[in-house]
């Protein structure tokens, strides 16, 4: 909903002759709080209704976290609009009672419990600590507060961009950054669907569109549709636009129990980004991250 609000906010200001009025819609994501996300049926569990209501025009637009959004495009609808991104990194928290003792991964106690759900955010972790226990957790960010300090996880895992908006970023303990942790795909990104058919619509999002964010956005997609990997896979990318015009690439993929790990860096013309993101699926695959895939499990 904060989403939501937010993208309302900006079309009223870049579109004040049309009127905004927010449609709620609950996913099967939202209201299933305990099964792990990697036994929900996949792709599209946070998407899948919102855009359900574009299409049949209950809704002019979808407002999506775009890490949640499918590289594979449902049919009659497009992303229309990718405002500026927030801090993409992934952060460790907490319990009120320990907040601020850790200045790296390495002061976090031996075989603490981690809650998080990602299986990107698990094997990233157990890579550079394995003696890490990893617990799936669900909710919403509140919630997950709230399982943290009633102690059933010594630790929890989740995006920057979330807590700094809810106004939540002073419990952030530790910032997780790479080479130790790369963030997901799309990560503190919007992506704004609308009918293929509606150019008003699109030329409204375009308005509100990041030039730098939707080339890196686009690559990291590339990237993730060609290593035909899903939403959730233990995949993490972080792109840069180093200079003008140029974007630099770096990824990795991990087998679920982290052990295993490839990674790749390419840079180009971020007019090239969809090109450049392809390009670097292609070589984390010579590399064997079809295999890592294959076992994420």
């Amino acid at each position: 909903m904060w989403q939501a609000q937010h993208v309302s906010s900006l079309l009223r200001q870049a579109a004040p002759e049309r009127d905004v009025e927010l449609i709620e819609v609950s996913t099967i994501g939202d209201r299933d709080r305990s099964e792990p996300l990697s036994q929900m049926g996949g792709m599209g569990i946070f998407t899948r209704e919102v855009q359900s209501a574009v299409l049949d025009g209950r809704a002019d637009m979808a407002v999506h976290s775009l890490k949640d959004l499918p590289t594979e495009s449902v049919e009659g609808l497009t992303l229309a609009g990718v405002p500026d991104r927030g801090p993409r990194f992934d952060v460790l928290v907490l319990p009120q009672l320990h907040a601020g003792t850790v200045t790296s991964l390495d002061d976090v106690a031996q075989g603490a419990r981690i809650g998080t759900g990602s299986l990107r955010r698990q094997a990233q972790l157990l890579h550079t600590r394995p003696d890490l226990v990893m617990t799936e957790i669900r909710g919403n960010v509140e919630t997950r507060l709230r399982k943290l300090d009633e102690g059933e996880y010594d630790a929890i895992v989740l995006a920057a961009a979330g807590l700094k908006r809810l106004e939540l970023a002073d419990r952030i303990s530790l910032m997780l950054e790479p080479p130790v942790m790369f963030p997901a795909v799309g990560q503190a990104a919007l992506g704004i669907e609308c009918r293929s058919d509606d150019e008003v619509t699109q030329e409204v999002l375009n308005r509100i569109t990041d030039s730098n964010t939707l080339s890196e956005v686009t690559a990291e997609r590339a990237c993730l549709r060609e290593l035909r990997a899903g939403c959730h896979a233990p995949v993490g990318v972080l792109s840069e636009i180093t200079k003008v015009d140029r974007l630099t690439l770096t990824a990795v993929v991990l087998s679920g129990d982290g052990q295993q790990r490839v990674t790749t860096t390419c840079e180009g013309p971020a007019s090239d980004a969809d090109e450049l993101g392809r390009q670097l699926a292609i070589d984390l695959s010579r590399k064997g991250a079809d295999a890592l895939l294959a076992t994420k499990d």
